[in-house]
């Protein structure tokens, strides 16, 4: 067994049961019903906690003959998980068409992320999974945040900056600085005050969540060999490295800028616990080469535990039978992992 499988044992052993996860469906013409599905069926295969869909039994019975069971409260999933997949109807989606995304299902993506966030902070599941989203088909229905990790941060109450995603699997944790920008507008959007939130709250989300004692912390520069002292830019002296200094005050295990051509081999993995990087893909490039299956997304600095596979919608081949629940089974793992470090660390 290795020291991870261990580590797992050891916390799960340590813990009493947990509620079952909330795990909205997503856009019902995705792949999320389908990989939702598909995880129940594996979920003795591959040890994943109960859990229960939050959405429309429609948009599953649309690309699964197995066997659902609709629930009218949290309370009856655990009882009915062991014999169909358990799911908390919210709306009814209309016409399904796997596919073909539209606004009804767009708007029951939307009721079952907020119902599934409320069970959430309820304490009625022990946290939520969430499947993808159609944000050009949220966005028609009144959604009006950049994806739904901000929506979850501002139904917890906590400020944008202090929810961060990081995106872990096997083999890597990495979090981007900044995410959805386009990539002219990085340079000006790197503060020191902004990388100093997001290391701050990775660290305690590695304490939280990964039941990591004192992780250390890498950081990535913006520009190709870290700036070479100024000579390729000026970032990594006037606001990366600054802000690293005071981390590392701040009490911080914490080493860079260093230059992101480097960091990602195996043998500089083994030197951190997780990877900061200044921009989307320069953060995301490296986890999906090394975990595309596997790969995690989860929000850290929430008061609830929030996951999600790191995909999207894959509209092109739903209804096909052909999506790989890896992600999402992934993420359920993850999910309950993190919960129970969270009782452990209090």
């Amino acid at each position: 067994m290795t020291f991870a499988a261990m580590r797992s044992s050891i916390i799960t052993d340590a813990v009493p049961p947990l509620a079952p996860f909330a795990v909205s469906l997503g856009d019902p013409a995705g792949i999320g019903p389908e990989i939702v599905a598909k995880s129940w069926v594996m979920r003795e295969a591959r040890g994943l906690p109960p859990f229960f869909a939050v959405g429309d039994v429609a948009s599953l019975r649309a690309v699964w003959l197995g066997p659902v069971e609709r629930i009218d409260s949290p309370e009856e999933a655990a009882e009915v998980f062991p014999r169909a997949l358990p799911c908390l109807q919210v709306a009814d989606a209309g016409e399904i068409v796997p596919g073909a995304p539209g606004v009804d299902g767009a708007r029951v993506a939307f009721q079952s992320l907020e119902v599934a966030v409320g069970l959430a902070r309820s304490g009625s599941a022990a946290g939520i999974v969430t499947a993808p989203v159609g944000k050009e088909q949220l966005y028609g229905v009144g959604f009006t945040h950049p994806g739904q990790t901000e929506f979850i941060a501002e139904r917890c109450g906590v400020a944008p900056h202090n929810a961060v995603m990081m995106l872990a699997g096997p083999a890597l944790k990495v979090v981007p600085i900044t995410i959805h920008i386009a990539l002219a507008d990085v340079s000006a959007a790197l503060t020191i005050d902004l990388i100093r939130a997001r290391a701050l709250t990775t660290a305690k989300g590695l304490q939280r969540n990964f039941n990591i004692g004192r992780p250390r912390l890498a950081v990535a520069g913006l520009n190709p060999h870290a700036g070479e002292n100024g000579a390729l830019g000026r970032e990594e002296i006037e606001v990366i490295r600054p802000a690293i200094e005071q981390l590392r005050a701040d009490g911080l295990d914490i080493v860079g800028p260093l230059a992101a051509d480097g960091m990602f081999h195996a043998r500089a993995r083994e030197t951190y616990d997780a990877a900061l990087c200044m921009y989307h893909d320069q953060a995301l490039i490296p986890i999906k080469t090394l975990n595309f299956d596997e790969g995690v997304n989860i929000t850290l600095g929430l008061p609830i535990v929030r996951t999600s596979p790191d995909h999207g919608t894959a509209f092109g081949i739903a209804g096909t039978d052909s999506a790989n629940p890896g992600a999402m089974m992934a993420a359920l793992k993850m999910a309950a992992e993190a919960a129970r470090a969270r009782i452990l660390h209090g």
